[in-house]
């Protein structure tokens, strides 16, 4: 049997100012190609569907049409969590017409699906809060697979019955996973986990969570780690971390996909994979990466030089690029222009100002009864080491001869 699987496309996400979502549509039509050209037989989704509990319509709109062909119309199960950016109640809304097109969508901790039977397709044949099992029409043994879509303190106290902050999480999930799975998995089947959290192997590095991503764990109590996870699980499919990893500390892989696009700065340089997932009932799963080709990379870039800049700049065009700009003096507006030219994907631009050694010394008074611009030089002075150019000091003349239109 062969499983696709993915996680945190965070559908709708901007980077600062910038839109990604046409990057998102081109990157999921490459999964789509990959998950037809990779003959899987179903395929996962790992939580993160969106970046915000309201996204926009086109994001919505996104998801579901990607969801359905990967679906094939329900020949192919998509199964697709709730992660922490995600509203469970918008994951689970869609569920009574999503499930005939073969997309099964779990939004809560404890979700109990719906039996169906989909014509020339899929079954699935048990369902209890927290585990499901699938025939698939191609194979004489069953998937099966428990689910943990993001639970926080709230859900969990809610679902899984943990009354106070001292039963951690990890307790309470352990036990939780090996009832299901002591009760419905065995060697004559595929057993798959699949969870939205941040899971450690036990002694190892703590992991950063990615820069700009709603933190879900707070101090070490809500750490999970994966010696938790069953001895009958062959692969755990996991998402929130954006970068491809095995975290280890389990028999069988546990594994993050990773994001399909980088989504903040932190992850310049990291490459974006899919994970296919082959497996048979009784062995440990095997699992390779492919590396995703679409979206633009990110780059965080440092010159002294605009020259040197406004050059990669130009050379690079299919990039988004924080750029951290170097110089004795403030940047000239001329140069700032001839920077944006050159580029259409520059999200931040960080100055740095050498600052230089005042020639009066530090203890100099300050005469406050000189004008507005005399006092802006010495504050300049002051804070930067240097006298304000022409052009700063047009630009504050424009602002205090500027009027305020108010109505007649």
């Amino acid at each position: 049997m062969k499983i696709l699987h993915t996680a945190d496309w965070h559908l709708g996400k901007r980077l600062d100012f910038f839109s990604r979502l046409e990057e998102q549509y081109a990157v999921l039509e490459e999964i789509c190609e990959l998950a037809d050209k990779e003959q899987v037989d179903a395929i996962i989704v790992a939580g993160d569907l969106f970046d915000t509990f309201n996204p926009p319509v086109e994001a919505v709109e996104l998801l579901y049409r990607t969801l359905r062909r990967l679906s094939l119309n329900g020949r192919r199960p998509v199964i697709a969590i709730a992660g922490n950016h995600d509203s469970a109640d918008r994951i689970d809304a869609p569920d009574s017409l999503a499930l005939e097109c073969g997309i099964i969508f779990v939004g809560y901790p404890y979700a109990h699906i719906r039996k169906i039977e989909i014509p020339e397709g899929f079954t699935i044949t048990k369902s209890e809060p927290g585990f499901f099992e699938i025939m698939l029409p191609q194979y004489s043994y069953p998937l099966r697979i428990l689910h943990t879509p993001y639970a926080n303190e709230i859900r969990l106290k809610q679902y899984l019955g943990a009354e106070n902050k001292e039963q951690q999480l990890n307790l309470v999930l352990k036990e939780h996973w090996h009832t299901l799975a002591q009760e419905f998995t065995n060697a004559q089947g595929v057993n798959i986990l699949t969870a939205h959290l941040y899971m450690l192997k036990r002694g190892g590095e703590i992991l950063e969570e990615p820069e700009g991503e709603k933190p879900i764990k707070i101090g070490n109590a809500d750490l999970i780690y994966s010696d938790g996870i069953p001895h009958q699980i062959q692969y755990t499919a996991l998402g929130h971390l954006h970068r491809f990893q095995n975290i280890g500390g389990h028999s069988a892989p546990v594994v993050y996909s990773s994001s399909p696009l980088a989504y903040s700065f932190s992850e310049a340089g990291q490459k974006k994979h899919i994970v296919i997932v082959e497996v048979e009932p009784g062995l440990p799963a095997i699992y390779r990466p492919i590396e995703l080709k679409q979206g633009r990379q990110l780059y965080r870039m440092r010159f002294d030089d605009i020259d040197e800049a406004v050059t990669w700049l130009t050379d690079n065009p299919d990039t988004l690029v924080e750029l951290t700009l170097v110089s004795e003096i403030f940047i000239a507006a001329q140069d700032l222009k001839r920077i944006h030219d050159a580029h259409d994907g520059i999200i931040h631009i960080i100055p740095v100002v050498l600052q230089q050694q005042a020639s009066s010394p530090s203890g100099k008074t300050i005469n406050i009864d000189q004008n507005i611009e005399g006092l802006f030089k010495d504050y300049f002075q002051h804070r930067t080491g240097q006298e304000p150019n022409e052009e700063l000091m047009d630009l504050l003349n424009e602002v205090l001869n500027s009027q305020t239109e108010t109505e007649e």
